[in-house]
């Protein structure tokens, strides 16, 4: 029995370029140990380090621009990987460690068929005939459970769900049987059954091939229900490693604790959530997030805006003269009160998108009324609908494609109060624009500066604060928190939650993440198919669920710890 840990990281550092003479250290003398036949999990944010270290690992990280320390060792069964020769390096990639992608559309190549890149990989590396190859290729699909592999096998990414490309990434990667599949976030982008199908997918075939795997992901959440071991890293440096159990039980380090608290829990609704902040530096939990907030409609509310029988089709030309129609969205109504929040949740063509983008008239409905004050916003002419525009605004997921790159955020602010004539001039827009950055948690040198000086997270911010220029009475927010890392993602839904209660606004609230909705929800719908399956206040939604796909989605909530039975 070999005891010796398949891959043995000591004392990695990474720089990058980021001018001519000067580098600047993301990875810094990071040391872990991945075991053999085990699942180990690398957790941290984004800027943690945790993608570069296994892109080093892979030997993928640019050279011109990159440079690893000369005292970096990463083994694999006892060889230094960063000795070899790029093409014993690549030899060994291919075939002994395999990777998995975020995003599996950039790693997939759209001009061929699925089975053509499946057997491709197999001919090169395990030096299959075409006849075999394409065979092998069938079993894999198989094993990764894609429905009709017969037909799917001959299919271009394209036609295929993102659940579904992420599959044959996976077939990818076991198809030489490696010895270590590095899996790097492989479920952010998937919606929650996906995301549980996908995990039990990778744990499932560890076992089968005995493989290890890498597990890289931001939540910690997920990491409890496949990986044996844990590192959790921040700003380049591991902050703790242990097992599962030791982490979860009794997470030694400050910052362990505050990852763990920051996710909204199914179990409480704190006032405030907590933040990375509140545990850092030796701070003691803040009492307000102790104290419960209290969720629910009573019937008597003021209701802003009311959905009837909403409907939108869209049409694809069949034949010459034939249409088909397609129901994103059928007969769908709700009401929303004055100051509360309606969650929406859903799959991916659930049609929760469709409902957001239709009240906005960025879609055209196809039937149904949204009454806004009692008038109807769908029969609007465009100038009529011009006085309302500014009442209701949308907040979308992702905020690097809604801010003009060419603007600073000073411009991006004040531009939609002059269009709106909110503010008597400019340096009246200017201090209003100011206060809101304040009131986002952004310092006032944002004003002077562009969207791609910004993270992800605070670039939300900067959208959300955009949307407040106007004073809007209803806010959609489509899956605005779903991108951001747990901690930032803790800090825009306390925003969103001080925002409402000073300004009285109403939410819209559309997400597939079910414990976010819980935290902030006073009423759920729930969507399946451009139809509504069941609508309740938040709690009684979450305690007795009484459609079957509503249970379905509950049941795919990572839970945190599932204690292992080994």
């Amino acid at each position: 029995m070999n005891d010796k840990p398949l891959l043995s990281v000591r004392d990695l550092r990474v720089s990058f370029k980021t001018d001519k003479t000067h580098y600047i250290e993301a990875v810094k003398g990071v040391s872990f140990d991945v075991p053999r036949n085990a699942t180990v999990a690398l957790v941290g944010e984004s800027g943690s380090g945790k993608s570069v270290s296994s892109l080093a690992t892979m030997g993928l990280l640019p050279g011109e621009t990159s440079r690893i320390d000369a005292n970096s060792r990463i083994e694999f069964e006892g060889r230094n990987l960063l000795d070899l020769t790029p093409a014993e390096r690549r030899a060994l990639c291919g075939k002994e460690i395999s990777m998995i992608f975020q995003e599996p559309m950039t790693s997939l190549n759209p001009v061929f068929t699925v089975g053509y890149q499946l057997s491709e990989v197999l001919m090169l590396h395990m030096g299959l005939g075409k006849r075999q190859a394409r065979a092998r290729a069938l079993e894999l699909l198989k094993e990764v459970g894609i429905p009709d592999p017969e037909r799917k096998i001959d299919a271009y990414p394209s036609q295929m769900s993102g659940g579904q490309q992420q599959r044959v990434m996976i077939a990818m990667a076991i198809a030489c049987e490696p010895k270590l599949l590095i899996a790097d976030e492989p479920t952010t982008a998937l919606d929650v059954t996906i995301q549980k199908q996908i995990i039990d997918l990778i744990a499932a075939l560890q076992k089968k091939h005995n493989m290890s795997v890498l597990f890289i992901t931001h939540d910690l959440a997920l990491v409890g229900e496949i990986a044996d071991h844990v590192i959790v890293m921040r700003n380049g440096e591991v902050r703790e490693t242990g097992t599962v159990e030791q982490i979860f039980d009794n997470p030694q380090d400050a910052y362990t604790k505050a990852l763990l608290r920051c996710r909204p829990s199914l179990d409480s609704r704190p006032m405030r959530l907590p933040v990375i902040d509140d545990y850092m530096n030796g701070h003691h939990e803040p009492d307000i997030i102790h104290q419960q907030r209290s969720r629910g409609y009573t019937g008597n509310e003021d209701i802003v805006l009311e959905v009837r029988n909403l409907g939108k089709s869209f049409y694809t030309r069949e034949g010459l003269f034939g249409k088909k129609e397609f129901k994103a969205v059928n007969d769908v109504s709700f009401k929303l009160a004055r100051g509360k929040t309606l969650g929406v949740v859903g799959e991916s063509g659930s049609g929760k998108t469709t409902v957001g983008l239709t009240l906005l008239r960025l879609h055209q409905a196809t039937a149904g009324q949204a009454l806004f004050e009692g008038k109807d916003i769908l029969a609007m002419s465009n100038s009529e609908f011009l006085a309302y525009k500014r009442r209701i605004q949308i907040i979308f997921q992702n905020p690097y494609a809604s801010l003009n790159p060419r603007f600073t955020i000073g411009q991006i602010l004040v531009e939609p109060m002059r269009i709106h004539n909110i503010g008597a001039n400019d340096d009246e827009r200017a201090a209003m624009a100011h206060q809101l950055l304040k009131r986002v948690g952004l310092p006032p040198v944002a004003f002077y500066r562009y969207p791609h000086e910004f993270s992800g997270g605070q670039r939300q911010r900067i959208a959300i604060a955009r949307c407040l220029t106007l004073k809007p009475e209803v806010l959609v927010c489509d899956e605005s928190v779903s991108a951001l890392d747990v901690s930032v993602q803790a800090q825009v839904l306390n925003l969103l939650q001080e925002l409402q209660e000073e300004y009285g606004m109403s939410y819209i609230f559309i997400s597939h993440d079910l414990a976010v909705v819980k935290y902030i929800a006073d009423q759920v719908m729930v969507m399946n198919k451009g139809e509504v399956v069941e609508m309740a206040n938040s709690d009684e939604l979450y305690h007795d669920p009484k459609h079957p796909y509503t249970k379905t989605l509950l049941g795919a909530i990572p839970k945190g710890l599932v204690h292992h039975s080994h």
